[in-house]
């Protein structure tokens, strides 16, 4: 096995740049799933397919959140451990991190499949949309459990210094995808059935790559032992992964609220109910694309600052957070200048431009939830990086403020704006959000900038004690 010393020596925009860049495209191509099935889905069926796709997406989201649960929490406990040089729990914990991502999976797909319709209208079907839903969604909810396990090997693959792998692993399963969707919904004419097959046959070679890679990780053996469940393992593991799972619980929570919100707004306007939703599904795949770029920036410099941390290199700590921020902030304006200078461009490529009444109405929207994406990406970058160091405590809030704030503006705007309120409940809440973020992070690099000076104190003195004694 492989040490790790080099997370500790290696110029920090280096590592950064080794480890982040393979982790947002993982990410971006987790995204392409998705997405993918929503352009060829809405140029193909229509943007009541769309709606349909978006009404299983809050499904699929709780089992991606449930697997970085266990996923980026094992990866944050190995990072640490790696830098503090106490290995020997690593492999229980990624075992631990395995079941418990396998067996989430079951329960999910277990209650979606004996909820039934019941579910699927709860979170926002139309009875234009249900059957379609229903269709995209039992085919779906079959391969789960393997793909949040996979999607938990993912997060651990990068911390064991291998992001390249995980990449390609994604990358592989997206390729299967992209291809096999046309070919299902318009040469097999499955149509949204297709696109679910295409989908769950990508995640499965992705989860046997994946998988493939336990025998030769570089910092860890798995054996039948490592699987034994144990509390010790799983509370630090849950406890630093509750972040992650809590960001993308809030994501499924606005997508359930406003689904049902611009349902309601959208039958008392012009437009309908189903043009207000179909939009909606639209703008928040663009949103998860730039948020993802974000996510994989600070997913990325997970295994570089948890191992720097736990080293007490502070001064390395802090320069990657300003390194993170600043990648961050560059993604941030150069996706804000295309959003507002030409959303029509992102609207067409998902299909049903040629009806006037939604291709405004879409277009308009995104300009105004997108219009602080910058602000939203930063704060998220600020919560995982908290999860890096260990400080689950101020890690989960942060995950959680933004999110619950646009809650919140979605459920009061509305009433004084109409369905557009809904849209404008976005850029408000980031104002509220960055704003606290603010004042966290400022206490954390002061607390980061005293570390660095003990830390410098003790290895001046080392030095002395050696110069004595030599």
């Amino acid at each position: 096995m492989e040490n790790a010393n080099y997370l500790g020596s290696e110029k920090v925009g280096t590592l950064l740049g080794r480890f982040a860049v393979p982790c947002i495209c993982s990410l971006i191509i987790s995204c392409l799933y998705n997405i993918v099935d929503q352009i060829f889905v809405g140029n193909g069926i229509g943007y009541l397919g769309n709606a349909a796709t978006g009404v299983i997406f809050p499904i699929t989201v709780v089992g991606w959140g449930l697997s970085l649960l266990f996923g980026d929490g094992a990866a944050a406990v190995l990072s640490v451990s790696l830098g503090r040089g106490r290995t020997q729990d690593i492999p229980r914990c990624v075992g631990n991190a395995m079941l418990g991502s396998f067996l989430s999976g079951v329960v999910v797909i277990a209650i979606a499949y004996a909820s039934g319709d019941a579910l699927l209208r709860m979170i926002g079907a139309t009875d234009a949309s249900l059957a379609m839903a229903r269709d995209y969604g039992f085919i779906i909810f079959a391969m789960m459990p393997l793909a949040m396990t996979q999607n938990t090997l993912a997060s651990i693959i990068r911390a064991d210094g291998s992001p390249r792998y995980a990449m390609m692993a994604m990358l592989t399963g997206a390729i299967i995808n992209i291809i096999g969707d046309p070919v299902a919904i318009f040469v097999l004419d499955l149509g949204i059935k297709g696109a679910a097959w295409a989908t769950i046959i990508g995640q499965f070679v992705s989860f046997v790559i994946c998988a493939a890679y336990l025998p030769r990780a570089k910092t860890f053996r798995i054996t039948a032992g490592s699987f034994k469940p144990g509390a010790a393992v799983l509370r630090p593991m849950t406890a630093l992964g509750m972040s992650s799972l809590l960001t993308q619980l809030s994501i499924v929570v606005i997508t359930v609220v406003n689904n049902i919100l611009l349902v309601r707004y959208g039958a008392q306007s012009v437009y309908g109910a189903d043009i207000p939703l179909a939009a909606f599904v639209v703008i928040m795949k663009l949103f998860q694309i730039v948020l993802n770029v974000a996510i994989g920036i600070a997913a990325g410099a997970q295994p570089i600052v948890g191992y720097n941390y736990g080293a007490d290199r502070h001064d390395r700590v802090r320069e990657l957070l300003m390194l993170m921020l600043g990648w961050t902030a560059v993604a941030g304006l150069v996706c804000t200048a295309l959003f507002e200078a030409v959303p029509g461009v992102f609207i067409r490529m998902f299909g049903s431009a040629d009806d006037p009444m939604y291709f405004d109405f879409a277009m308009r929207c995104l300009r105004i939830y997108l219009s602080l994406i910058l602000v939203t990406c930063v704060q998220k970058v600020c919560a995982i990086f908290l999860q890096s160091i260990g400080k689950a405590s101020a890690a989960a809030p942060l995950s959680i403020l933004r999110d619950a704030l646009l809650i919140v503006f979605s459920l009061v705007l509305p009433g004084f704006m109409g369905v557009t309120g809904i849209f404008w409940a976005a850029p408000a809440a980031d104002v509220i959000a960055i704003l606290v973020t603010a004042v966290v992070m400022v206490r954390v690099v002061r607390g980061l900038s005293k570390g660095g000076e003990a830390q410098r104190q003790r290895t001046y003195k080392n030095e002395q004690k050696r110069h004595v004694l030599g």
